[in-house]
Order: structure tokens, then C-alpha cells, then sequence
């Protein structure tokens, strides 16, 4: 069966830079110990002392570019603020995407490989991103942290966010070795970043869920979004203008949004999973698990035949040669799923066979998951100590 998918590129800076290149930067690691623990730093930050990483949860380049009329500082000319992109790896979803900043290695290898993914060993799908407490092994994350390598190289590892992430299961994983500062709003937890690197040499890592939140439901493209970023970049200027000159600012986001249109939300025709034990992932990225002895070929072909000009289809095989998951360690296979439904354009793949007659099913308007630039590119925007 031929490759008809495309391959994902392996050169470019990412998610995974982000803390490798901080620690650099802030001169508690250098080149031979990025290599040695087989990590990359391809971000080019000036020397500081400590470092603040804010991490805007659904923050896409496009959407941005799009609003920056509404984000003066986050889109601030080259020269005055260095405004960049990265990309965010793929599956371009929250818990994969987390995970790849905080361990500076991509999903094929720390395991989390989607929205939700299959366990081999139980033969159920498992939510990775809420269902830590209840579901996923403690065994499963199989990264350390770099908050963990920052705390051996002297530094105080702290995560700022809102306190209901404080306690989960999630955050111990995913967040594990960082000193957890609990604070609700985007102003508060801006004050929060700016006590923890007013002295001593701290790496802060700051998360704004807000704009994914409202996405998800209302659009990038609602007037409640708009709002959201607004104040987001007011803050943001307020923290630019009151670190410390010597701390070094990196804003980014884990991935990308775009709306999907009603008519695009469709239902998986329910015919080709007749040989489905196992829907994971997003609508926009799906991962089939089938059941033993089903003729994975036959099915990737009835796929593409369906959907070929709304998704990208591959078997397993061909989405870790492609490259979709990064290096990708055996234990982490049997995860990934038997095909690999990836939408293209605004299309989204919904499982419907649950849903009774005659109910609506819930559609989310703001979506992410799948390779197109909407999704992958987000912003990089370097201030303070790091102002190039």
C-alpha cells in the first residue's frame, strides 16, 4: 500500500526546545548536556537569570495574525519584541503537546499520544488529559520532567496556574518536580510569576487555559474570544514591563484553533468501524484500534476511498515512518492506533454510534488535533532578558 501522507518535519525547532533552550540560557546546562540527554535547544535565547514560559493553551499563529489588531504586544515588530513561530508537534492536542514542552521530547516518546489513547494491556481507551486520576497507569508517562532536571541544576522549578489543576493526576505526571502556585486569574497568576523570579534563579512555567476554554465553545472568531486575548496581551505587556531585567520572557502555546462549520462536523460513517474496538484521539485526529485479525490495509483503502479528500488515512506503520509521533519507542506502538485518521481542511471525525435517535449530538466549534498551519504553527514571542 503506498504512502499517500505527508511526513512531518524533523529540523525544525518545537515544543521540545522550548525548556532545553531555557536552561541554556540561563546557564544551567550547556550544548554537551543538551546532547548527552538526547534533548535539542534550537531556540537561540539571550543569557538571563531565571525565565518565564508562558504557555497559551489554543493560541495559534494564524488566529493570532488574524487579531493582532487585539494583541499589540504578543505581535510587536521584530526589533522591539521579536515576534516568532514554532511548532508544536504532533498530535497537535493538549496533553501531548504539555507533555512535549515539560519533557523536551515528543509523544512517540514520553507516551502520551493524544487527546486519548489506547491501553494495550487493559483494552480500553483512556482519556489522557482529565482521566489521570481515574484511568491512566501510574506507569504510563514514561519521561522524566525537565522541572525535575532544572531542580538538579539548581534552579527552583515553579508551575503557576489555576487551582483546580493543582491536586490532579495530570499535573503530577505531566508537571511532576514543580513547586505548584495556585492562582485563578490571568492577572493573578502574572503577579504570581513575577514574586517567584523577583530573586534567586527560578524557571516558571505559567499556563493561560482561558482562550481554549471559550474556543471550544464559541469560535476563535467570537467577540468572547477576542476579549479573552485582549486581556491576556494587556497583562502580558504588564509583565514585560515589570520583570526584572535579567528575566527572561518566552510566550507560546501548545497548539493552534480553527472553527469548524456545522456542516463539517460529521459522523464517522458507522459501516467502517464495524472492526473497531477503539475510537481515541480528537475529531480531527483520530486513532482506530481494531480488532485482532482485521485487514488493517483493506480498511486504511475503504478509508482514503470515503474520506481521502478530507483527511489524510494511514495505518500505524505508515504514520511513525512519516514521522506523525517523532522517535517513537517500542512500548509506545501498541498505543498509537491501527489507523491514524488525520482531517484536512475544517473537517471533523465524530463517533456517533452512541448517540440515541432523535438527539443532537454536541459539536466543540473551536478544534484542534490534525497537521494544518492553523494547528502547528504558534507563536514564539521572546521579551525581556530574551528580547533579541
Amino acid at each position: 500500500m503506498g504512502t499517500s501522507v505527508p511526513t512531518a518535519p524533523d529540523a525544525a525547532a518545537n515544543l521540545a526546545d522550548v525548556f532545553p533552550s531555557c536552561l541554556v540560557a540561563l546557564g544551567a546546562a550547556d550544548g554537551a548536556w543538551v546532547r548527552d540527554n538526547g534533548l535539542e535547544a534550537r531556540i537561540a535565547l539571550r543569557p538571563a537569570r531565571s525565565a518565564i514560559v508562558v504557555l497559551v493553551d489554543g493560541l495559534g499563529s494564524v488566529a493570532l495574525s488574524a487579531r493582532a489588531g487585539h494583541a499589540r504586544w504578543l505581535v510587536a515588530a521584530k526589533g522591539t519584541g521579536t515576534a516568532k513561530k514554532l511548532r508544536s508537534g504532533f498530535p497537535t492536542t493538549t496533553a501531548a503537546a504539555l507533555s512535549t514542552l515539560t519533557t523536551g521530547r515528543p509523544p512517540g516518546t514520553h507516551g502520551v499520544v493524544g487527546y486519548s489513547g489506547w491501553n494495550p494491556d487493559t483494552g480500553a481507551v483512556m482519556n489522557l488529559l482529565g482521566g489521570w486520576d481515574t484511568e491512566v497507569p501510574s506507569d504510563w508517562f514514561l519521561a522524566e520532567t525537565l522541572f525535575t532536571r532544572a531542580a538538579e541544576l539548581g534552579l527552583d522549578p515553579v508551575v503557576v496556574g489555576p487551582d483546580r489543576y493543582r491536586t490532579s493526576g495530570m499535573t503530577a505526571n505531566v508537571l511532576g518536580g514543580a513547586r505548584y502556585v495556585s492562582a485563578d486569574s490571568i492577572p493573578d497568576r502574572i503577579d504570581a510569576a513575577l514574586t517567584a523570579t523577583a530573586t534567586g534563579r527560578a524557571l516558571v512555567y505559567l499556563y493561560v487555559p482561558e482562550l481554549d476554554s471559550i474556543g471550544h465553545k464559541h469560535g476563535w472568531q467570537s467577540d468572547r474570544w477576542t476579549a479573552a486575548l485582549e486581556l491576556l496581551d494587556g497583562e502580558l505587556a504588564r509583565l514585560d514591563a515589570r520583570s526584572a531585567s535579567d528575566v527572561g520572557l518566552l510566550v507560546t502555546a501548545d497548539h493552534g484553533v480553527l472553527d469548524v462549520p456545522e456542516h463539517a462536523n460529521i459522523a464517522i460513517d458507522p459501516i467502517l468501524l464495524t472492526d473497531v474496538v477503539g475510537v481515541a484521539g480528537d475529531p480531527r485526529c483520530r486513532q482506530l484500534t481494531v480488532a485482532p485479525g482485521t485487514d488493517v490495509r483493506g480498511l486504511v483503502g475503504a478509508f482514503r476511498a470515503r474520506y481521502g479528500k478530507k483527511a489524510y488515512v494511514a495505518s500505524r506503520d505508515e504514520a511513525i515512518e512519516a514521522g506523525w509521533f517523532g522517535h517513537v519507542d517500542p512500548a509506545v506502538v501498541p498505543r498509537i492506533g491501527d489507523v491514524v485518521v488525520v482531517a484536512r481542511g475544517s473537517w471533523a471525525f465524530n463517533d456517533d454510534r452512541d448517540v440515541r435517535e432523535g438527539d443532537v449530538p454536541r459539536r466543540m466549534v473551536g478544534q484542534h488535533g490534525a497537521l494544518s498551519d492553523e494547528e502547528t504553527m504558534v507563536p514564539l514571542r521572546l521579551a525581556g532578558a530574551f528580547a533579541q
